[in-house]
């Protein structure tokens, strides 16, 4: 059920399968079935799911054996065959400690449980690292005498007791060590909990926060499920909002964890909970190596690998549900405890204790953010710097509400505009655009030419271009502001002159940086090449190496690449992509995402020289240095990657990734591209038939404000394609003409080559000459290879045309192939060659089958539309079946070859089959 429909989903009411553990599983019931080894231990850290398995082969084996149940004990792991008591009642207190008189009472009971028969016996021990050494010397002793098979479930730190540990030494015995669950074992866990589609952002963010504990999965699963933050619309679950680290699974968890630890424990994991990233010296100190040593050795807490080391919990999630657990008053006696040990603690990074005394602050900047985070849990004033060092350091981790809530109790004047300027950056991440726009509209002038001025005003920039305020009219406004403010435009004020002094630049008359940068931005949104390339030139020409210099240069650079790609010349945009991207270093922890900026950029350049390979590198890449960003950009990087899917004719997968990209984006869009993914996503839909989602996305895409120029013409495009598409009435083919002749479209080369593309994909073979003479001055291959197709389609030669198909495949552009294979069999079946023209259709289904087949193997659970034919669809169909060809079946019906070769396609695609060999088959279902 959708959430806009009130019901909350109900992940894990079903039994889910053992997923990741199934070899594990079938290995360690074949080793005790055949006798391989006369006992298993299975090894794995806590809540990996030792426990779940061990019943799950209990479970598969009770019909063939004697199970008997064991649980090892914290409380009785120094009590001489303290767990096997149950079973030694009758026993003297003399004999009770006798290893020879517990091994025989403890037979005699198994024998009574086997009444005579000769079903074998297996022993099934949980937390068998908390026996004590009698207790495991005498299941030793069982094991090697074959008396009972055995699995022992232990964790790997402190590990089992030495006589069992020994029988795996010896090789009498085989070790199975569990590991936390993968990407892929996640994916599949909440494919089996949810029904419907789990975007991959959601998987990451799920994987991440659990980091693969099957315990902490399941409570977070349920808690975000029954609080709201996980929330399915319009077939896709979304994360609504940060996974609850307060939610009564996890608390339940954490606190059944917590009761039953010794007291010492407890209060060892409390501190390294609040403080943590905090010193190893510190804990040690307060409670002793021997805890902490026991702790590590529980995989409870981590090690840094840094000297000093840093303690942490293992799990973020687990130590911010432990944090929420400790009242006030006992969080302030702890901080009270641990102040005096971080004011001497030897080695550490100079910084702040918690509640601004002078000391050492573990952890480096993390460190010191949670060391005032923790002080303000408890009350305590924290000097103003450290807010706002910390609000910044929150807000390069994404963790929106800390930073703003940090960044709004700064009440120096001196330092309010940053303050102002971190909380607008918070707002805008959670896509609270007005309430950005006021603060930044009310400081960004006050910032003067500080490293955070030229930041605030590009985010100024996009937070109001989300708000659908027209560029022209921003930087109209800002230009008034500055007069009001006593800058003249294009004179240069006394911050910058000082600026040129301390850098060593020349000094002499220069122009205002910001309206240098409101002059580039009104350049790249006209697609000026040659006046932002001045301006470029300019800028790289006066190295003054400050971050202001730093940020314009990047800018500059991002958007003459953008607007080369734009007019056909997308190699030399690359380079200056390039360019931008050398700047990035200098820009590197700011307020504004200089970084994603400009990736999106030189993405688009790739994209449009044709090179899928290399743009899919530059998105997996970023994704894996800047796992934290790659999260809160997710929806920005999927439509990217979507729209190259759509670029390749890939056109199902494209489907598969835009849907869920256009749902992220809803909720949060930083690169302002909603609007074009909805366009992408409207014409995707339309293509494939699906009625429901076009018409949605449609509405999505006319109710969205307006991005940039370039990108308007795009989104423009494609959603007159999609509309087409939908009504086949001509009007949507008519506006990608008028489009194509307006002077924004024809004088951006490489974006009227891609409209018409569209046109051409609508089966208006007019445009044929158009793209054959523009083509040739388009850089790039994918330019090269649309130049080749139109130079060939007009010739009547069936060799040229295979040959060229043959080789455009190979190349990498099958969708290009796939079409010369069409007109190939044409142009055959017109000749009367009716054999090589049906070879030349099982190459064009053959480049279908390619197109779509990844796809198709994997599992696409978005909701899908029912299949329904149109009338056409099922006359086109009928007649295929029949064995009659596309021309057969174009001069019956009256109709365009392309016609029926589009129709076919669809069909393809809402049938699932991919020739039209299986059409009769899935017609029969």
């Amino acid at each position: 059920m959708d959430s806009s429909n009130g019901h909350s989903p109900k992940p894990g009411t079903a039994h889910r399968p053992l997923t990741g553990r199934r070899q594990p599983l079938d290995r360690i019931c074949n080793i005790i079935r055949t006798r391989t080894s006369q006992a298993v231990f299975l090894m794995a850290g806590p809540g990996i799911g030792k426990t779940t398995l061990t019943e799950a082969i209990t479970e598969r084996l009770a019909a063939e054996m004697i199970v008997v149940q064991i649980h090892g004990s914290s409380s009785l792991s120094r009590v001489p065959f303290g767990i096997l008591a149950p079973y030694t009642a009758e026993l003297t207190a003399e004999d009770s400690v006798s290893p020879v008189a517990v091994l025989r009472s403890v037979w005699s009971y198994f024998e009574k449980l086997k009444a005579g028969k000769d079903t074998p016996l297996l022993l099934m021990m949980d937390d068998a690292h908390h026996l004590d050494e009698a207790t495991a010397s005498i299941v030793a002793d069982m094991i090697s005498a074959g008396w009972a098979s055995v699995v022992a479930a232990g964790r790997p730190r402190p590990g089992l007791p030495q006589p069992l540990a020994q029988l795996w030494y010896d090789g009498l015995a085989d070790r199975v060590d569990l590991r936390p669950l993968n990407r892929e074992q996640i994916e599949e866990v909440l494919a089996h909990a949810l029904d419907g589609t789990i975007p991959a952002g959601t998987v990451d963010t799920i994987w991440s926060a659990s980091g693969g504990n099957p315990r902490v999965l399941d409570a977070l699963l349920h808690d975000a499920a029954e609080g709201g933050q996980l929330a399915k619309r319009n077939g896709i679950w979304m994360l609504l909002g940060p996974l609850p680290a307060e939610g009564p699974r996890l608390t339940n968890v954490v606190v059944k964890d917590m009761l039953r630890r010794a007291p010492e424990e407890q209060e060892a994991l409390k501190l390294i909970a609040l403080a943590g990233p905090v010193s190893r010296k510190v804990i040690e100190d307060i409670s002793g190596a021997e805890i902490v040593r026991s702790l590590l050795d529980q995989q409870m807490v981590v090690e840094s690998q840094g000297t000093p080391a840093d303690l942490r919990i293992w799990n973020a999630m687990f130590g911010q549900a432990l944090r929420k657990t400790i009242s006030v008053s006992r969080s302030l006696q702890l901080l009270e405890k641990i102040q005096g040990h971080l004011r001497t603690a030897p080695g550490g990074s100079e910084g702040t204790a918690p509640g601004g005394s002078e000391g050492t602050a573990p952890g480096g900047s993390e460190g010191r953010l949670r060391a005032v985070e923790w002080a303000l849990e408890c009350g305590l004033k924290t000097s103003e710097p450290e807010l706002l060092e910390a609000a910044g350091t929150a807000l390069d981790h994404f963790r929106n509400r800390s930073s703003w809530t940090m960044a709004a109790k700064v009440a120096n004047p001196a330092i309010v505009p940053q303050a102002k300027v971190i909380q607008a950056r918070a707002l805008y991440n959670e896509g609270d655009y007005a309430g950005a726009a006021k603060l930044l509209d009310g400081c960004w002038l006050q910032l003067g030419s500080g490293a955070s001025a030229a930041p605030a005003l590009m985010l100024r920039a996009m937070v109001h271009q989300a708000l659908g305020t027209p560029l022209a009219v921003f930087a109209a406004e800002s230009r008034e502001a500055l007069r009001s403010f006593g800058a003249e435009a294009g004179a240069g004020t006394q911050n910058e002159a000082d600026a040129q002094a301390d850098s060593g630049e020349e000094a002499g008359p220069v122009t205002a940086w910001q309206e240098q940068l409101l002059r580039l931005l009104e350049l790249g949104d006209a697609g000026n090449c040659e006046a932002l390339d001045n301006e470029v030139q300019d800028l790289r020409s006066r190295n003054p190496g400050t971050p202001t210099h730093s940020a314009l240069c990047a800018v500059g650079a991002a958007l003459l690449a953008h607007a080369l790609a734009a007019s056909g010349r997308s190699v030399q945009g690359l380079d200056a992509a390039l360019l931008a991207a050398s700047e990035l270093p200098a820009l590197e922890g700011g307020i504004f995402f200089f970084n994603e900026f400009v990736l999106g950029r030189l993405v688009a350049d790739y994209l449009a020289m044709g090179d899928w390979e290399s743009a899919e590198r530059e998105l997996v890449d970023y994704t894996a240095a800047e796992p934290r960003a790659a999260e809160a950009f997710g929806g920005s990087l999927q439509v990217l990657r979507g729209y190259s899917l759509l670029r390749q004719g890939r056109i199902e997968r494209a489907y598969q990734t835009l849907l869920p990209a256009v749902e992220t984006l809803r909720l949060n869009d930083p690169l302002q591209l909603f609007r074009f993914g909805s366009s992408l996503a409207f014409y995707v839909a339309s293509r494939l038939g699906d009625a429901a989602q076009s018409s949605r996305l449609e509405l999505d895409y006319k109710d969205s404000p307006q991005g940039t120029a370039s990108q308007e013409i795009l989104a423009t495009a494609y959603a007159a394609a999609g509309s087409e598409y939908v009504t086949r009435d001509g009007k949507g083919l008519a506006a990608l003409h008028t489009l194509a002749t307006i002077p924004e479209v024809s004088a951006r080369s490489g974006t009227l080559l891609e409209l018409l593309a569209l046109c051409w994909d609508l089966g208006d073979h007019s445009v044929i000459p158009l793209v054959h003479s523009l083509a040739g001055n388009v850089e790039g291959r994918w330019a090269a290879a649309m130049f080749t197709l139109a130079d060939h389609w007009e010739s009547a030669d069936a060799d040229s045309l295979m040959e060229t198909a043959a080789r455009l495949e190979a190349e990498g552009f099958v969708n290009v192939a796939r079409e010369a294979y069409a007109r190939a069999s044409s142009v055959l079946e017109a000749a009367g060659e009716r054999r090589r023209s049906r070879q030349a259709v099982a190459l064009r289904e053959k480049c279908d089958h390619e197109l779509g087949e990844r796809f198709r193997e994997g599992q696409f659970i978005a909701a899908a539309p029912t299949v329904r034919l149109t009338r056409r669809e099922q006359d086109i169909v009928e007649l295929a079946v029949q064995g009659l060809t596309d021309r057969d079946i174009a001069q019956r019906l009256m109709v365009s070859v392309r016609t029926v070769e589009g129709h076919l396609y669809r069909t393809y695609v809402k049938l699932g089959v991919r020739s039209r060999d299986e059409l009769s088959t899935a017609l029969a279902h």
